[in-house]
């Protein structure tokens, strides 16, 4: 017991987890290596907002250059 591996995640206290891994992964019961710890597949909590979506990213880029390039033209004048 004493020489499995350690899990090794960080407490709240900022120091190491010092509780011995799940055999076969990384992690203590604790902190994710318990079975069925995670989300569940295909889970869509992630997607709530839309803020990240390929066509919010490339709306907010082209306003960022239309700025851009306004502001170039009114140094010009």
């Amino acid at each position: 017991m004493r020489q499995s591996l350690r899990c090794g995640a960080k407490t709240r206290k900022g120091t190491p987890c010092l509780a011995p891994a799940v055999s076969g992964k990384k992690r203590c019961r604790m902190h994710g290596g318990a079975p069925g710890s995670g989300a569940p597949q295909g889970n869509q909590n992630a997607l709530k907002h839309g803020l990240y979506t390929q066509e919010a990213l490339a709306l907010r880029k082209h306003v960022r250059d239309l700025l851009r390039h306004g502001k170039d033209l009114i140094e010009k004048m």
